[in-house]
């Protein structure tokens, strides 16, 4: 099926750039483009894209804003944004508003589309070291573990607490089955009884959540 697509960025030569690169992919099609926040949050509403590429520094509203409104909206929708630093406080701030992983601006035509094709399929863009040294590098600014972050962690399984962290550690279903010795359909199941028990959307922000609550050694 085709992957359809809506670019947001305020920068003509982006956004035309990105159309061009992911046009040219069979299986993807770019369905429309917006040049800030708030025309994003309008044309998701009309166009029910399968994934944002969202940029961050934006007029009228911001990214970060943007990717908060839209998956309050719609929680299914999926949001990628797009930086130019990878050790960006706001990219960490677009993770925690509900963005499934982010990509840099220089990214390849190939990186661009798997990226695009990994969020579609409904996966955290986690796995690139990059996002675990951001998440390291801004959950430290946290003085201590939020409360409750704490009080969730109780709610979950010695078994559930323990897949938690291998994703936070940016392990794949398959990966985290093979450490366990498990099957992949169990840590599926372990996956899903995890997101709804801390009320989170996907993956992504699992990994922001254990990070924060201190579950993995920051800095580590």
């Amino acid at each position: 099926m085709t992957i359809r697509v809506l670019i947001v960025d305020d920068q003509a030569m982006v956004r035309e750039g990105f159309s061009v690169l992911l046009g040219a992919m069979p299986d993807i099609e770019v369905v429309g483009e917006a040049v800030n926040g708030r025309e994003a949050v309008t044309q998701v509403a009309a166009l029910r894209p399968d994934v944002v590429l969202m940029d961050i520094r934006m007029p009228e509203l911001n990214g970060i804003d943007a990717t908060r409104e839209i998956v309050a909206a719609d929680a299914d929708a999926k949001v990628l944004v797009l930086t130019t630093f990878d050790l960006d406080e706001y990219v960490y701030q677009a993770l925690r508003a509900g963005a499934s992983g982010f990509l840099l601006k220089d990214a390849s035509a190939r990186q661009l589309a798997d990226g695009v094709r990994v969020v579609a399929a409904g996966e955290a863009l986690l796995a690139p070291t990059v996002t675990k040294r951001l998440i390291t590098e801004f959950a430290r600014s946290a003085v201590s573990p939020r409360p409750p972050a704490m009080a969730q962690i109780g709610e979950l399984t010695e078994r559930e607490t323990e897949v938690l962290v291998l994703i936070a550690q940016g392990l794949s279903n398959v990966e985290i089955a093979d450490h366990l010795v498990v099957a992949e359909s169990t840590i599926k199941t372990h996956v899903s009884r995890i997101l709804v028990k801390l009320g989170l959307r996907d993956r992504t922000q699992a990994a922001v959540f254990a990070y924060e609550a201190r579950l993995v050694q920051v800095g580590g």
